[in-house]
């Protein structure tokens, strides 16, 4: 499974992007998982967030959907803080 997270917005403005391969990874039932929540609870259009909030895209094996702050899920908050700190 290949999962990707770009986050916009935030004061700064920076973006980021990271992406994660769970192929072979011993911990990849958990990734899939996580991955699957975090996408049913997604939107399939860009929500309004919230003045200088993060946006997010994920996109899991080729669906994306779309999330902002302060309304994330849990699932959605844990996967996308993993894969911003383990992907690359």
């Amino acid at each position: 499974m290949r999962i990707q997270v770009r986050r916009t917005g935030g004061f700064a403005g920076i973006e980021r992007h990271a992406e994660v391969d769970t192929s072979g990874r011993p911990d990849a039932q958990e990734w899939h998982a996580l991955a699957e929540k975090a996408v049913a609870a997604g939107r399939g259009v860009p929500p309004i967030g919230v003045p200088d909030g993060f946006s997010y895209q994920i996109t899991v094996d080729g669906r994306t959907v779309y999330a902002a702050d302060p309304r994330l899920t849990e699932e959605q908050q844990k996967l996308i803080s993993r894969v911003l700190k383990e992907g690359a």
